[in-house]
């Protein structure tokens, strides 16, 4: 990996637009998701938006990688990614279900934490002792967000959390896919696989759509693909170190969006946590960056 001072300038910052843009346009889709939420089941919004998106999917990976994009050489390896977002996805749909949008991006921040301990524990990577405090101090932060015991607790603020540990497993289940495979045959796949496997649970949640949330569906499918494709992209133009702290940005777009639209206002104390959550996981990716390199 070069220094993030050796990157063309120009290539950096075409890179910093799409991850901002990115992860703008995921925070639109979880807007979406919520509003959806009201009337239709995650499952069925699930499914709905990776069958609208799939073609838009296939188009982007050919596009970007070429015939040899569109094949897979370990299909089990993305069938199983496959049902990992799909629970990931279904546990944050329904969170924001009963959740404010801000409080349940917060807590979605451990991630990076729950990824760096399973690394160490399922890998037997090296993790040094200031990114085990590093994850310590995070995991308090979610304390503090979450406040078990206390009257303001609520059982249902454990979902993000658990959204967070089942994409920690998404993310390092791409070391079981063939090295051969780009990042878009990984999108191609997920987006596939997540159709596929929706469909068999989608039939015992149905609810025909109402005309006038079609475009809403198809809204979600466009600025969820457009999210992970623009920061798909910013990865491959600027180093991790650099783009990767701006997903936190999701904070303040999730923070407007739920004001906006229902007037929801985190607290304090849930700022407090994400702040150090946020903290945390910024400090594990500058001393990852630094071991690599």
């Amino acid at each position: 990996m070069q220094p993030a001072t050796k990157q063309p300038r120009s290539r950096m910052s075409v890179g910093i637009v799409l991850m901002c843009a990115g992860v703008a346009s995921l925070c639109v889709n979880d807007a979406i998701a919520k509003t959806l939420t009201a009337g239709y089941s995650p499952i069925q919004i699930l499914f709905l938006r990776n069958l609208i998106a799939l073609p838009f999917a296939i188009l982007i990976a050919h596009r970007m990688g070429g015939t040899a994009a569109l094949r897979s050489h370990r299909p089990l390896a993305h069938l199983a990614r496959g049902g990992l977002w799909i629970g990931a996805t279904i546990l944050f749909f329904t969170s924001i279900t009963y959740m404010g949008l801000a409080e349940a991006t917060a807590l979605i921040f451990v991630a990076p934490l729950f990824i760096t301990a399973l690394s160490a524990l399922l890998f037997r990577e090296q993790v040094g002792w200031r990114r085990w405090l590093a994850i310590a101090v995070g995991f308090i932060g979610v304390l503090i967000a979450v406040r078990p015991g206390t009257a303001a607790f609520q059982a249902i603020s454990l979902l993000p959390v658990a959204t967070a540990f089942v994409y920690a497993l998404l993310m390092l289940s791409a070391r079981f896919v063939d090295s051969r495979e780009s990042v878009w045959t990984l999108l191609l796949y997920m987006t596939g696989t997540g159709a596929a496997l929706s469909l068999f649970l989608v039939p015992f949640v149905w609810i025909t759509p109402a005309p006038e949330d079609l475009w809403l569906f198809a809204a979600i499918a466009v600025f969820g693909t457009a999210g992970m494709t623009m920061i798909t992209q910013a990865f491959r133009l600027a180093p991790a170190v650099v783009v990767a702290p701006l997903d936190y940005s999701a904070i303040i777009w999730a923070t407007i969006l739920g004001w906006l639209f229902w007037n929801e206002i985190p607290d304090a104390l849930t700022f407090a946590g994400a702040a150090i959550i946020i903290a945390s996981g910024v400090f594990i990716i500058v001393r990852e960056h630094r071991a690599e390199g």
